[in-house]
């Protein structure tokens, strides 16, 4: 195993665990920019994919980040990318927690906690903008991010039929050879 290729992978989850404010899904841009654009570790399409497998699948967010680490090293990159993206938030977070059951909740907290807020909105938006792009690879595709879209925000229903109607669309034009 390329143990250089392991400390790239906890070097750059690592840092991106010191920005996930709203959660693994809220750096998703960053994450796409650093894996695809300027390590070039994989594809638009295969980190289009490892998303979709870690939004469909059971389990926290967080997810994504173990995907690509085994893409990118197997079982190690799974550990390494996982443990990077975690330990340094958690740490913050116990911290943080210990701070606050010390000195007690105090004006400071409600003022950090109302700034954050919009942080996280705002990364949370731009995720969803990343992913919508780098999903638009044909006219079938946009036509089916379009419409998710549109489901989601109009129906307030899950995510999930939406995901399921999107891939029954894909396997039945791929069938037809429509998706050119």
């Amino acid at each position: 195993m390329n143990s250089s290729l392991l400390w790239q992978i906890a070097a750059t989850f690592g840092a991106l665990s010191l920005v996930a404010i709203g959660g693994a899904n809220a750096v998703i841009p960053e994450l796409h920019r650093q894996v695809v654009t300027s390590l070039a570790w994989m594809s638009d399409a295969t980190f289009a994919h490892l998303f979709a497998i870690a939004q469909i699948a059971p389990g926290p967010n967080v997810l994504i980040v173990s995907l690509i680490g085994w893409q990118l090293a197997g079982a190690p990159g799974l550990i390494v990318a996982t443990l990077a993206m975690i330990v340094p938030s958690c740490c913050i977070a116990f911290a943080v927690g210990r701070l606050v059951s010390r000195g007690g909740p105090g004006s400071w907290l409600r003022v950090v906690q109302d700034g954050l807020v919009p942080i996280a909105v705002g990364l949370i938006l731009a995720s969803g903008w990343v992913m919508a792009r780098a999903a638009a690879a044909t006219w079938l595709a946009v036509a089916i991010t379009v419409g998710t879209s549109i489901f989601l925000v109009v129906s307030g229903r899950s995510p999930l039929w939406a995901l399921s109607v999107g891939a029954i669309i894909s396997v039945a034009a791929a069938r037809l050879a429509l998706m050119l």
